[in-house]
């Protein structure tokens, strides 16, 4: 791939805009890297910015939160407010003074919502925009649509020539979508995206837990990476590790708190029954996982089922990043039954129901749509459709018409 600039449109400065212009408070979050900073200086650059990673603010918000918060212009932004969560306290009496909307744009790179030193959830006054790293639709200049399109069903058969190019798909793979990753070529990524972790961990991670040993938790990361999307084992990850199930419980919520990780619950016909049953674990960015599991270009035929479990990841990513901006009611969630027959994502808008399977294949068999058909079954007339993604080139029907061998190279074309 070319070099490309740092900024690209992002698709999450319209929900921002919007944001902006009815609440008084609204906090931007996601990794940190993912551009946030950058999003909030471009939507409004005379917008007065200051940063708490600098230290002589930091001290000065730490010790007086209320005298700082009045110390500052009527409009302003407030760059990793989690640093230090005391003010969001003076910035709620601020705001029930004045309920201006777009006083005040937070961004964090740690989910505010899960710190245990948040006790004030600004709640009435904050809306919450989440930035995702970039996606693939973003770094083509793309709209983004593709979510869209599979809930409104226009996805149609479509035959096109050629030869699948499964390097181009390598690349993305290895590359991510943190900004800084995509200037970067490809031989320097695993460096790249592995200084990245240990300069988050350094850095971050004592700001959203109390941790001990943070050489815990770079090995709980390296582990859950090989086991990315695939069923969560608490008790397996202590044994392997060497520590308490209760200690990787804490070091896991760090992980989710620094948007390294996420967990993706089953999904039931019987609500209640998805809180027992056990939740997938994904790395959120699948340069991370890549570097981390140590996945090259080379790695592509000898190691297609680590790449199959990071491309899982990929469009789990991918698809909630656009969730994000199409609707963010939809529901994302795992199947699998007591026959242990899967589907890697299921979506979910009220009670319709839609299924995504992924393949790094060039074409589809039909055993690859036996975990949609089971999902369909158990769902009836819920079941929306479903959607095989797969590393050919033409959009094709399969032997059930409500399901679609759709191309992964769609997730960045519309």
């Amino acid at each position: 791939m070319a070099e490309r600039p740092l900024w690209l449109p992002r698709h999450a400065e319209a929900p921002l805009r919007r944001a902006l212009e009815v609440s008084p408070v609204v906090c931007l979050l996601g990794p940190r890297q993912c551009g946030k900073s950058g999003l909030a200086q471009h939507y409004d650059s005379s917008r007065p910015y200051f940063t708490l990673d600098d230290p002589a603010l930091l001290d000065a918000a730490i010790a007086d939160p209320g005298g700082f918060v009045a110390g500052l212009p009527p409009i302003v932004t407030l760059d990793e407010i989690q640093r230090a969560p005391g003010l969001l306290r003076a910035i709620k009496m601020s705001v029930d003074r004045d309920r201006t909307p777009g006083r005040f744009l937070l961004t964090g790179s740690a989910d505010l919502l899960l710190l245990p030193a948040v006790s004030e959830s600004l709640a009435g006054r904050m809306e919450v925009v989440r930035l995702h790293p970039f996606t693939e639709a973003e770094k083509e200049r793309r709209p983004g649509r593709f979510l869209e399109d599979v809930l409104a069903g226009s996805l149609t058969p479509r035959v096109r020539s050629g030869q699948p190019a499964p390097h181009e798909l390598v690349r993305r793979l290895l590359q991510g979508g943190f900004p800084e990753a995509t200037r970067r070529p490809t031989n320097r990524l695993r460096q790249w995206h592995r200084a990245y972790v240990d300069a988050l961990i350094d850095r971050d991670a004592r700001d959203v837990a109390n941790l001990r040993n943070l050489e815990h938790l770079r090995a709980l990361l390296t582990t859950l990476a090989h086991q990315t999307a695939q069923l969560l084992n608490v008790n397996a990850a202590a044994k392997h590790l060497g520590i308490r199930r209760e200690t990787v419980e804490n070091h896991l919520a760090a992980l989710e708190r620094l948007f390294l990780v996420r967990r993706v619950l089953a999904w039931h016909p019987n609500e209640a029954r998805r809180l027992v049953k056990a939740p997938k674990v994904h790395v959120v960015d699948c340069g991370v996982a890549s570097a981390l599991i140590g996945l090259t270009e080379n790695d592509w035929n000898t190691e297609r089922e680590r790449f199959g479990h990071v491309l899982e990841s990929f469009v789990l990513q991918q698809l909630t990043a656009q969730a994000a901006s199409a609707d963010p009611d939809l529901g994302l969630w795992h199947y699998r039954d007591k026959d242990l027959i899967e589907v890697d994502v299921v979506i979910t808008r009220g009670r319709k129901v839609w299924g995504v399977e992924v393949k790094t294949g060039v074409a589809v068999t039909e055993t690859d749509g036996r975990g949609l058909r089971r999902l369909a079954d158990a769902t009836g007339r819920q079941f929306q459709g479903g959607i095989i993604l797969y590393a050919g080139l033409s959009t094709l029907p399969t032997a059930d018409t409500r399901v679609l061998a759709v191309p992964l190279t769609e997730l960045w074309s519309r």
